[in-house]
């Protein structure tokens, strides 16, 4: 069975960087996250790696693992919320101590996708795919990018539903700071490869940036079977995927290795964030990419969707019992913690 850490409105959160760290000249963003934070309630606490940030990481792999892994056991606190993502999380899931984790909260995106995964793989204990901490520093938060906290309040036996955007954020545009961080000026359509206007998935979520996820493929730290069997009874897995940086026969390929592994063998469907990256290769197209997937794996796909580096996202847990519901471009995400 899956296990769903509990939070509260005045919870303990705690920061720490196991991939990047924030560099000093950018240290007054992680200041206004924090203090957003506090004035929500929350009892904040900082580790040291938050600060720091050399050689694409916040620190050395021991000093991350040891700063994490003491959060980790700390039954005080509810939510490990890093600042970012960032390049080299990789280095750190040997040093993982799975079985002292204690439940509560894993919040983030990106290079902490590898973590949100490899946890609720190993120990069934439900992670969540969504915000970071920088970017909830703004004076308001769009509606979607929100839900981050009412996911976090539900209780094991509810459900939580979400609805997609009605505008996303085509570029970043840091000399232009808006209250809401995020400059949502483009029209959100989620689309099914088949083109069809109405589509319905069901399964237990799991997923996260495929650019970092892809290196656990066949470790024990990816035994997708084993996560299976022993915490969802064998439930098919609804997955979902984001691409930061892959262009599309490396996302080929990457979904080739995947589907030897036996990680679709027992899947309900497959959604894909938005992405800048899904660059062309030799005529080779993301829309290609997803026709052979499809064909490749006998699933239905959504893409376009609320998760990733093109904001704003939704709050995917690892683990829930999901249903996704596309119309019309339009499209509901219900979520039981069951």
């Amino acid at each position: 069975m899956i296990t769903y850490p509990i939070f509260h409105n005045q919870a303990e959160l705690a920061v720490t960087a196991p991939s990047s760290g924030v560099p000093q000249p950018m240290h007054y963003l992680l200041h206004q996250s924090i203090q957003k934070m506090k004035e929500k309630g929350y009892h904040v606490q900082t580790g040291e790696t938050a600060w720091t940030q050399e050689n694409a990481k916040s620190a050395s792999a021991k000093k991350r693992a040891d700063e994490l892994n003491k959060m980790l056991s700390d039954p005080s606190i509810q939510l490990i919320f890093p600042p970012w993502g960032g390049e080299l999380l990789l280095e750190v899931i040997e040093l993982i101590d799975y079985e002292k984790i204690l439940p509560k909260w894993i919040l983030g995106y990106s290079d902490i996708s590898l973590l949100l995964f490899v946890i609720t793989v190993k120990t069934g204990i439900a992670t969540a795919h969504g915000t970071n901490l920088i970017d909830l520093r703004g004076t308001s938060t769009d509606d979607v990018t929100a839900k981050w906290e009412e996911t976090l309040l539900t209780k094991k036996g509810e459900r939580i539903d979400q609805y997609s955007s009605i505008h996303y954020q085509k570029s970043w545009m840091h000399d232009n700071p808006s209250p809401e961080v995020f400059h949502l000026t483009e029209k959100t359509e989620w689309k099914a490869v088949d083109d069809k206007k109405e589509l319905t998935m069901k399964g237990r979520m799991l997923g996260g940036c495929i650019d970092v996820i892809r290196h656990v493929i066949g470790t024990p730290y990816g035994d997708i079977r084993q996560f299976q069997n022993h915490y969802l009874q064998g439930e098919s897995i609804l997955w979902y995927f984001e691409n930061c940086e892959m262009n599309t026969v490396d996302l080929r390929r990457t979904f080739i290795q995947m589907k030897l592994a036996g990680w679709f063998k027992n899947a309900s469907g497959i959604v894909f964030g938005r992405s800048s990256a899904n660059e062309t290769v030799d005529g080779y197209s993301i829309a290609d990419f997803y026709k052979d997937l499809k064909e490749d794996v006998q699933l239905p796909i959504i893409y376009d969707i609320d998760c990733g580096h093109v904001p704003p996202q939704m709050t995917f847990v690892n683990g829930a019992r999901a249903e996704i519901t596309l119309q019309n471009g339009e499209a509901k995400l219900s979520q039981a913690f069951l």
